[in-house]
């Protein structure tokens, strides 16, 4: 099974990147899967219906979310209905929507959940007891699971990853937006990357325009960030999961630009 999860879509010029390099990802790597980050995807704060249709046209089967899952109203009138769209898991009891979704591709289950850290976050439950207390459901049900751990500190990500080395497939890092060099297989079998980046304007701050940015953190009075324009990238990683054991055969840190 071939798997590409995209790093954070930010904004139109991310939806952009999208549509211009994931036809031909699907047909050069063969994907039988397409994953990716869409909490910055609307305007660059949040998602909405359109939003989210617009991306599952282009190719994109599933999409977690983050710390920015409720920066746009719309999203609370359609999460509770949407399969393919998660929040994290390990929010508040009772918050709408799912934090994991089950995704059945040629007889293969493929469990896809969505964490967020605590580390310079706002408060969360611990994300490793909330992945535990769900583990007997979601690996009875799934053959292949991958996690999108949206986390600050690098330490927590690794930590949370070597934690669950060989109960998963994967455990990839968004949040950050910026694409971290250290792609590999744990010593259990789990693929890890810190961060699949960017995907949005390449001439910006994390995908938003560098003047307002800039200006922020000189005078130190807040402004409105918006999101960057001009050529774009598109990042993210390639897994190739042997179906039969779950385990990985081959991972390829992706970037693509104009």
């Amino acid at each position: 099974m071939n798997v590409l999860f995209i790093g954070d879509i930010v904004g139109r010029a991310g939806r952009r990147a999208v549509r211009n390099f994931l036809p031909d990802l699907i047909d050069e790597l063969s994907l039988d899967l397409v994953l990716a980050n869409g909490e910055n995807s609307a305007g660059g704060f949040g998602i909405t219906a359109k939003v989210a249709d617009e991306l599952y046209a282009y190719g994109i089967d599933c999409l977690t979310m983050g710390n920015h899952t409720w920066d746009n109203n719309d999203i609370f009138n359609f999460i509770d209905q949407e399969k393919n769209l998660i929040r994290p898991l390990n929010y508040v009891a009772g918050t709408p929507g799912r934090g994991w979704t089950l995704i059945e591709l040629n007889n293969v289950k493929v469990g896809v959940i969505n964490l967020i850290g605590q580390v310079y976050m706002a408060g969360h439950n611990v994300p490793y007891q909330v992945y535990k207390n769900h583990l007997p459901e979601i690996s009875a049900k799934a053959d292949i699971i991958i996690i999108d751990f949206h986390a600050e500190a690098t330490g927590e990500k690794m930590a949370f990853a070597n934690a669950v080395d060989g109960e998963v497939a994967a455990v990839v890092g968004t949040h950050t937006h910026v694409q971290t060099a250290d792609e590999r297989i744990l010593p259990g079998g789990t693929a890890y990357i810190t961060d699949l980046g960017l995907t949005g304007a390449i001439d910006s701050i994390l995908g938003m325009d560098k003047e307002k940015i800039v200006e922020r953190h000189i005078s130190q009075l807040p402004n409105r960030y918006e999101v960057a324009t001009g050529e774009v990238k598109l990042e993210g990683l390639f897994l190739n999961i042997n179906e039969n054991t779950g385990s990985i055969d081959n991972l390829q840190r992706i970037n693509k630009t104009n």
